[in-house]
């Protein structure tokens, strides 16, 4: 006699949040678009370093938002069962809409680490001056050993 499936508690937790993360794909791709146009924006009237490294790093998070999204909407097109057995999203795996669903993430995942890498600008290092206050519990003066 065969046994009907029962997920796992940890299984419809994880579903209930991808579910959820998935919902959002959308607007989460819009808003990474959005944070593009205001940094490259940014780069074009060459704004100061401080104010293109913010907006990098707001576009960075809306990507990284919008690939965990898409990987969430792949794991919900294979479905409940996923989650715990192995066999089964494996085989989900190769159906054209999941592997659709996972090359956009992976899409997402590959644009990401390039802007990390290229885009990213270095934060500019300014040393303390010499005459500046120094914390409390710190000598200013060497001691004798």
């Amino acid at each position: 006699m065969l046994r009907r499936y029962r997920p796992s508690s940890q299984a419809l937790r994880e579903h209930a949040a991808d579910s959820a993360l998935a919902a959002k794909r959308a607007e989460l791709l819009d808003a990474a678009r959005e944070a593009e146009g205001a940094f490259r924006a940014a780069q074009d009237r060459q704004a100061p370093d401080a104010e293109l490294r913010r907006l990098a790093e707001e576009f960075d998070a809306a990507l990284t938002a919008a690939m965990r999204a898409a990987f969430a909407a792949a794991r919900m097109q294979i479905g409940l069962r996923g989650y715990d057995d192995r066999i089964y999203r494996r085989k989900a795996s190769a159906t054209p809409r999941v592997r659709a669903l996972t090359a956009e993430a992976e899409h997402l995942l590959t644009l990401r680490e390039n802007y990390r890498l290229n885009d990213i600008p270095a934060v500019q290092f300014q040393p303390a001056s010499l005459g500046a206050a120094t914390p409390a519990g710190f000598r200013t003066t060497p001691t004798a050993r």
